[in-house]
């Protein structure tokens, strides 16, 4: 019986065909980049809007008792100021029906006040992402984050006000890259 020798041993370097520096191996590690709510700042038109109309609402009851010279009213003062109240109120409530996650693997989106949906967008799958901010956005550092993928519930999936867009699109865009790269997604051009 002859004995088999052991087998060599390969240099690190010899295991990966094109080893790259910037990407690592990839784990189960998570990183989450950002985690929130759109900016209420960067919905001003929304509070404008909803001011407005709360602004009407709590003084149109006070205008019409002080014109007629009742004080019969008293209690359309009272619902004016509630709903004028609640138009103040109310913007900053709808900034909180949509919730990112936004980690170095996926997006994650939780939408609605009473009922929840949850979906997922992983970054594998993400073809561009695209910023927009106007010249109020750029004031106060809030952008829309554009996100084209072949995820098919989320093909085209809009990241609203959030805060310090251009950091945020810059990690995304080395993340979508990395990503790929530890999966061996390879995009082909048809021409």
């Amino acid at each position: 019986m002859t004995e088999i020798p052991p087998p060599t041993s390969l240099p690190a370097s010899a295991s990966i065909p094109h080893p790259d520096p910037d990407v690592s191996t990839a784990d189960d590690t998570q990183v989450t980049y950002y985690e929130g709510s759109p900016k209420l700042r960067g919905e001003l038109g929304l509070l404008f809007v909803w001011s407005l109309v709360g602004l009407v609402l709590f003084a149109t009851p006070i205008l019409i008792a002080t014109l007629t010279n009742t004080h019969v009213v008293w209690w359309v003062i009272l619902i004016g100021v509630v709903l004028g109240l609640f138009c103040w109120v109310m913007p900053g409530v709808l900034m909180r029906r949509e919730f990112f996650r936004i980690t170095n693997y996926r997006i994650d989106i939780e939408r609605g006040l009473l009922f929840k949906t949850y979906d997922t967008t992983e970054l594998w799958h993400v073809e561009d992402v695209h910023l927009a901010q106007s010249p109020i956005d750029r004031i106060f550092n809030v952008g829309t984050i554009t996100i084209v993928s072949h995820d098919p519930t989320n093909p085209r999936l809009e990241l609203n006000s959030l805060n310090d867009p251009k950091r945020l699109l810059e990690t995304l865009k080395t993340r979508i890259i990395a990503v790929k790269r530890q999966r061996g997604v390879v995009k082909l051009d048809a021409g």
